[in-house]
């Protein structure tokens, strides 16, 4: 599997999987232009397996939404995409029901209850450690 930066030509397909999540998709093509759409893609085919669309902060970015075909899913692939998008943006917040709760503490998110159904949670990256020469 391979994280990248979803093109121009997959909007259709991230869309797609973003509505059967039930989510709200917004302007994803705005959102792949700016570069703010990451997707995972299986090994050799292109085929997409899931989507992490990002919101730029000040400090790193806003998780707007996740979403992973439903045949792929505990297989690592939403990890996956949350990990390059930390490593990318540095730091990470979300808005999450509980439903997705269990998945966002796998992650070691610091999760906080906005009311009974609703949690946010941010992650930083650790410090880049330096090598000694």
């Amino acid at each position: 599997m391979i994280v990248r930066e979803a093109r121009a030509e997959e909007a259709l397909d991230v869309r797609r999987i973003l509505d059967a999540a039930m989510l709200e998709t917004g302007d994803v093509e705005g959102r792949i232009a700016a570069g703010d759409v990451l997707v995972a893609v299986a090994d050799g085919d292109d085929r997409l397996l899931g989507t992490l669309v990002l919101e730029p902060r000040e400090h790193g970015a806003y998780v707007s939404a996740i979403a992973v075909r439903r045949r792929r899913r505990d297989r690592g692939v939403g990890t996956a995409l949350v990990d390059r998008a930390l490593e990318r943006e540095g730091r990470l917040t979300a808005r999450f029901d509980e439903g997705v709760r269990p998945f966002y503490e796998s992650l070691d998110f610091s999760l906080e209850a906005i009311d009974g159904r609703r949690y946010q949670g941010y992650k930083s990256a650790p410090p880049a450690s330096r090598g000694t020469d």
